[in-house]
Order: structure tokens, then C-alpha cells, then sequence
């Protein structure tokens, strides 16, 4: 499985997240702050899928044989 996300993609990806889960546990915006598992998984594991299938690909580097 090859990375598509960059490491400031990551990084928002990650904090947004983190930030929208946190907002669900006190309360402040319900349960829809639970989707922030999303990107924070895709920020995790540095793979997008909506990313693959529009041929998006933020990620600067890429090793051989991946």
C-alpha cells in the first residue's frame, strides 16, 4: 500500500481529527464530531482513498520498490 498524503497533509489531517473527537467527548458538537476518526486514520496511515481514486498524491517522495 503506497502513501498519498504529505507530511503537512498528515499533520492537519492528524490535529483536525484529534480536535473534532475531542469537541464529541466534551459534548460541544455531538456525535458527529466521532467522524473525525477519518482523517485522523488516513492522517495515521498516511493513505487517502478518496485521494487514490482522483489520482491525488501529496506526498513528496516516493521509494523504490514500494
Amino acid at each position: 500500500m503506497n502513501r498519498n498524503v504529505g507530511s503537512w497533509d498528515r499533520v492537519l489531517r492528524i490535529v483536525a481529527g484529534l480536535v473534532l473527537i475531542a469537541l464529541s467527548l466534551t459534548g460541544s458538537i455531538g456525535a458527529w464530531g466521532w467522524i473525525g476518526v477519518i482523517p485522523l486514520a488516513t492522517g495515521l496511515f498516511g493513505r487517502c482513498p478518496i485521494y487514490g481514486l482522483m489520482g491525488i498524491d501529496t506526498c513528496p517522495m516516493k521509494r523504490k520498490g514500494a
